[in-house]
């Protein structure tokens, strides 16, 4: 093990010594390279001459690049072309910090880390993997989930996944998500919560929130060393009253010396720049120490550095100065009314009577999609299938649930998309 992973490490177990056995055994040898290339460059910096750094530089001192550029983007030059840090910026990470406590006042007095920027929340999936994950661990999931946490967490780092159904009588399954975590055999246990969940569009109400927390506390109280990764991907999404509006991380992230919350989120679908690829993640625990923090900070940029170097240099820039800009918050919040407004219809067109014949919604609340399940024992394949032949529509199936995703269609459409759907039920059981 080289010795600036034994540093990080020694400094973690004298700050908190129960993460120290959180950690995978990539997590434990992984370090942020202090001593190397990176450090040379780093006292380079502002030298006259400054021959260290793998770029190169026009002769007046400034990142080179092709002309072209110049007439595409309005940002300083180095704030688009050199090499971002594999932290991600510095002013972009806290302001990012900051947003988390805007979004979330509980945070206000609570101590957390400075979240890391990864490249989207599938890669920041991907870097507690490798902090945490371990081949035999078992990870907690619901069974409506994203695909992509097999790809990584599955066939990339070798855990196991045990489900728990999301739903029980129109609401979130506490008894089959504390059965789930009860019959995990080892010590450890990493947790996936994804709110609001993909595929089935759901945050768990304010008053199923404590239940939640209350047996995550429960498993740690008896000795289980839980991480729970969050999936915020959608986070602020919520289009009703009752739903719980801050993330759950806020619960978690001061609850049990024996839980460690880690909170994946980002631009992505909050600001609507999917193809920007930023993400961050952030690590809170009770007791974390900001010497906590730092070392694992330095652990994932260091994770982040052996995988992909760095994260997009342009979009983190594009980014802050749009989030410098006097009309974000404007522009934010109608973007947020116009898919409330189509989740509304949606809502309102699934329930019409006339579709309970075939059709049965699943509980839905926030996010970008809904789900539902067929009646009378119809295919759901089968009827993707026969909706993209006859009727040109196009929609996901997960075994025998179909997802919809009504961020992606327009709100004059949604009534034709649920008949389409209802109509392709009457064609087949005619069948």
């Amino acid at each position: 093990m080289d010795l600036q992973a034994q540093e990080l490490n020694n400094q973690i177990k004298q700050q908190h010594p129960r993460i120290f056995e959180m950690l995978s055994e990539r997590g434990k040898n992984i370090f942020f390279p202090k001593l190397g290339i990176l450090s040379q460059s780093a006292q380079a910096k502002g030298k006259s001459i400054n021959a260290s750094i793998g770029e190169a530089v026009e002769d007046d001192g400034t990142s080179m690049h092709l002309p072209a550029f110049n007439a595409l983007i309005n940002l300083p030059v180095n704030s688009i072309f050199p090499y971002a840090p594999s932290y991600g910026k510095k002013e972009f990470r806290e302001r990012w910090k900051n947003f988390l406590i805007r979004k979330n006042p509980s945070l206000k007095d609570m101590l957390f880390s400075t979240p890391v920027a990864t490249n989207g929340v599938t890669h920041g999936i991907s870097m507690a993997g490798y902090m945490f994950a371990d081949r035999g661990d078992t990870v907690v999931l619901s069974d409506l989930y994203w695909e992509n946490y097999n790809l990584i967490l599955e066939n990339g780092y070798g855990a196991g996944i045990k489900t728990f159904e999301l739903f029980s009588n129109g609401g979130f399954n506490i008894r089959s998500f504390s059965a789930a975590l009860s019959s995990v055999k080892q010590e450890k246990i990493i947790l996936l919560l994804n709110f609001p969940n993909n595929p089935a569009g759901y945050t768990p109400l304010a008053e199923e929130v404590d239940p939640i927390v209350n047996e995550i506390n429960r498993q740690a109280m008896i000795g289980k060393k839980i991480v729970v990764l969050i999936d915020d991907a959608y986070f602020g999404l919520v289009y009703e009253d009752n739903v719980y509006k801050e993330s759950i991380f806020t619960r978690i992230a001061n609850l049990h010396e024996n839980v460690l919350a880690v909170k994946l989120d980002g631009p992505t679908k909050e600001d609507y720049v999917w193809g920007f690829r930023v993400g961050f993640i952030t690590y809170g625990t009770k007791n974390g120490t900001p010497g906590l923090y730092e070392a694992l900070e330095n652990k994932t940029a260091g994770a982040i550095r052996g995988n992909i170097s760095n994260i997009s240099h342009l979009t983190q820039s594009l980014l802050q100065a749009v989030y410098a800009h006097e009309s974000y918050d404007t522009a934010k919040q109608q973007k947020y009314e116009l898919l409330k407004r189509r989740y509304t219809l949606l809502k309102e067109t699934v329930s019409q009577a006339r579709y309970n014949e075939y059709l049965e919604p699943l509980p839905f609340n926030s996010g970008y999609f809904m789900c539902l399940k067929l009646r009378k024992g119809l295919n759901a394949e089968k009827i993707r299938l026969h909706l993209l032949e006859k009727y040109s529509t196009g929609v996901i199936v997960f075994g025998d649930v179909i997802r919809l995703a009504f961020s992606a269609v327009p709100q004059a459409r949604i009534p034709e998309l649920i008949d389409n759907l209802y109509q392709a039920c009457v064609d087949l059981e005619k069948k």
